[in-house]
């Protein structure tokens, strides 16, 4: 009944759509704007109708690529300066108001082509029916009052939250949804038609790597599935945590990857594990400021996303943070079987696009701070509302990385050393990394100094150690959750934790951070700064122009590294031994290309915000030597025990100095005494010379570079 119901709904509110675009009733600059967006409601309604009847299936590939170019056109850069959905745009022909109310409209009815294709009718009928309500607000009145519309959307978003947001929660728990399962398992892989059935935005890129993985040898593809689900079943055998409980596993990746993924799928089979796969968040509800999480395209334009990253400005204040709330304990509470049932994330990330430049765009909707607080302050709570359901201590997860085509000519060699990368002798890194540990834990603090141009220099107060003898305080970090191979990590004191860390690039999502800087005092951050607005400052640029661009690189290393949060606490200090993978970002010259997943190995590496022991640290942790790894709080975390709201930020980025800009690291005792780690980029530590042996392969690259 209820189904019919929605059906009818949504054949009334297409019928009425349907017919603006030949209507005179609203007035100009409007009217345009109401016939575009029709326009685009009624195509989007041929993909829902021919879904529906089954004719989608007969589609081939000609009427399929046909179809995603028109759906997407619109935001594509070449059209993007002319599209209602460009916030600048919007308010120079509708007003700054309601520009900016407009413009969100049609961001939010862009959802529409997901929602098509997945024949979700409810999602459009929403999108439908506060569209026509705005529509009849500038029939009767000629331009309304842009509190009305306001109100329109506010109601709208916050009526509709109990489907949103519970579709959102049921996505990532519930394998019933198996909409990309099937065109992942039960599609023709070499026709490339297969890849436009998942309503995401195609591109040659999507189209190359596709056709990259088609022509790998069987035994390729079952080795980088092998990789993947392998270090996932063994991140939960490290942690000692019981698989046999867990009965599903969401799968995030990157669209043309399918040959691997369907490997990997039923490689997760074999181990008892439905696998589910959430698609990243098309409404302004449940998307993340910080980017994209779940699959995937990739973007048709970032300046679209980087817009529009902010939308929920339009419905965020404290009645709508507390019904939010509320849905999602709801939700949690209907699906609770299946977030029991829940065994975590397996991630597949990809590398090598050109690097993004934002522009900051006074029309594009931002948080007032009051609405930056009760963003922040719904992060906090929600928290422990999912891990009632999940919790931290009994899943897991595991991340990999693949180049894709757009690095550059070499990306087939690249590929091939990214697998080798991938697939390096853990346990010799784990007997290395032990030596290192077997240091480190003599320390009272550890000092890293910058060279060249990088001015870091940072003091990192270590835990103590009652007992040396069973502790210790850096966990030794092989490839399971965290591919590649690598790392050496602790959670830092933060009392006595100070100075400046500095890097001349480093990838956070899909921006390029260039001279990123980040002052920290008693282990929080004091201040941060970065270049990116200052480089494209014209000649002849005045003070006021420097101040400015400044500023958009402060807030942009607070929006896009640190979460919206003013300060953070250093959650993480580790240092990175993968020095074979260093060795290829040297040889191909891609450094500033990589993601932080393996830049993270390649040098000491400093992760602001929770510790990597977030909500599981009363779980103990063993080391392969048998020692317990102890330095899972500090002096923030533990404020769990009195209030949770304190202790968690729901962030944790990472930040890594490579080699190259490395002067040394030293580790120093109570009484004073040195003990050289790395200098000038190369590991002295006695023990760790066959580290250095890469290395030597690109010495002459690494100087010309």
């Amino acid at each position: 009944m209820e189904k019919e119901l929605i059906r009818e709904r949504y054949l009334l509110s297409m019928a009425r759509i349907r017919e603006i675009p030949e209507e005179k009733t609203v007035k100009e600059p409007y009217r345009r704007y109401f016939q575009a967006v029709s326009e685009f409601i009624v195509l989007c309604g041929q993909v829902m109708d021919a879904r529906e009847s089954g004719e989608l299936d007969t589609w081939d590939g000609r009427i399929m690529e046909k179809m995603n170019r028109k759906l997407y056109e619109d935001i594509l850069p070449e059209h993007y300066e002319t599209s209602y959905a460009n916030p600048a745009y919007a308010v120079s022909v509708l007003g700054e108001e309601m520009g900016k109310l407009l413009c969100f409209l049609y961001t939010e009815i862009r959802g529409d082509i997901v929602y098509a294709f997945e024949e979700r009718m409810l999602d459009m009928v929403i999108g439908n029916e506060a569209f026509i309500e705005i529509y009849n607000l500038f029939e009767e009145d000629g331009v309304p009052a842009a509190k009305r519309v306001h109100d329109v959307l506010y109601w709208s978003a916050s009526d509709y939250c109990d489907v949103t947001l519970s579709n959102r929660i049921r996505e990532g728990l519930d394998p019933a949804l198996d909409f990309a399962e099937k065109i992942i398992m039960e599609q023709d892989l070499t026709d490339l038609s297969y890849l436009y059935r998942f309503g995401e935005y195609i591109s040659e890129e999507e189209k190359k790597t596709a056709e990259f993985l088609n022509r790998l040898p069987e035994e390729t593809v079952k080795r980088m599935a092998d990789t993947f689900t392998d270090g996932y079943i063994r991140g939960f055998q490290v942690m000692g945590r019981d698989l046999t409980k867990k009965k599903t596993v969401a799968i995030r990746y990157p669209i043309g990857f399918e040959r691997m993924i369907r490997q990997a799928v039923i490689n997760f089979r074999e181990h008892g594990l439905s696998v589910i796969f959430p698609r990243a968040a098309v409404d302004s509800i449940n998307r993340n400021p910080a980017g994209r999480v779940g699959y995937c395209s990739a973007s048709p334009n970032k300046q679209y996303d980087y817009d529009h990253r902010y939308d929920s400005a339009v419905f965020i204040d404290k009645a709508f943070r507390d019904r939010k709330l509320s849905v999602l304990k709801t939700a949690y509470e209907q699906y609770k079987k299946e977030a029991a049932w829940y065994a975590g994330p397996a991630v597949l990330e990809t590398f090598g696009e050109p690097g993004f430049d934002p522009v900051n765009k006074p029309e594009a909707w931002a948080f007032t701070d009051k609405q930056q607080k009760l963003y922040l302050e719904y992060r906090n709570l929600s928290m422990p509302v999912v891990n009632q359901y999940i919790p931290g201590d009994e899943t897991s997860f595991t991340i990999i990385a693949f180049p894709v085509p757009a690095i550059g000519p070499d990306f087939e060699g690249i590929f091939e050393d990214t697998i080798k990368i991938n697939t390096l002798d853990y346990e010799k890194y784990q007997r290395l990394q032990q030596k290192l540990i077997d240091v480190l834990d003599q320390a009272d603090y550890v000092e890293v100094l910058g060279r060249g141009d990088n001015c870091t220099d940072m003091r990192v107060a270590l835990s103590a150690l009652s007992d040396p003898a069973s502790q210790t305080r850096f966990e030794n970090c092989v490839a399971d959750v965290n591919i590649p191979v690598g790392e050496v990590f602790t959670s830092p004191k933060l009392t006595g934790t100070e100075g400046i860390l500095n890097v001349s690039s480093v990838y956070v999502g899909d921006i390029q951070y260039k001279n990123l800087k980040m002052e920290f005092s008693d282990g929080r951050v004091k201040a941060v700064s970065c270049d990116n607005f200052l480089e494209s400052l014209p000649e002849g640029a005045g003070e006021e122009d420097f101040r400015r661009a400044r500023e958009a690189g402060r807030n942009l290393v607070v929006q896009g590294i640190m979460n919206q949060h003013e300060t953070l606490p250093l959650g993480e200090f580790a240092i990175g031994t993968n020095t074979t993978a260093y060795a290829m970002a040297e040889r191909y010259g891609i450094l500033d290309r990589l993601p932080i997943l393996i830049v993270e190995k390649m040098g000491p590496h400093f992760a602001v915000g929770d510790t990597c022991y977030s909500w599981v640290e009363d779980s103990p942790m063993y080391n392969p030597d048998g020692k317990e790894m102890v330095a899972r709080d500090n002096e923030v975390s533990i404020l769990r025990k009195e209030d949770v709201s304190k202790a968690y930020f729901g962030v944790h980025t990472d930040i890594t100095i490579p080699y190259r800009e490395l002067e040394r690291i030293s580790v120093v005792k109570s009484d004073g005494t040195r003990i050289h780690v790395i200098e000038n980029g190369r590991f002295t530590l006695e023990g760790l010379e066959e580290l250095n042996l890469p290395l030597e392969t690109v010495d002459g690259t690494a100087k010309e570079k």
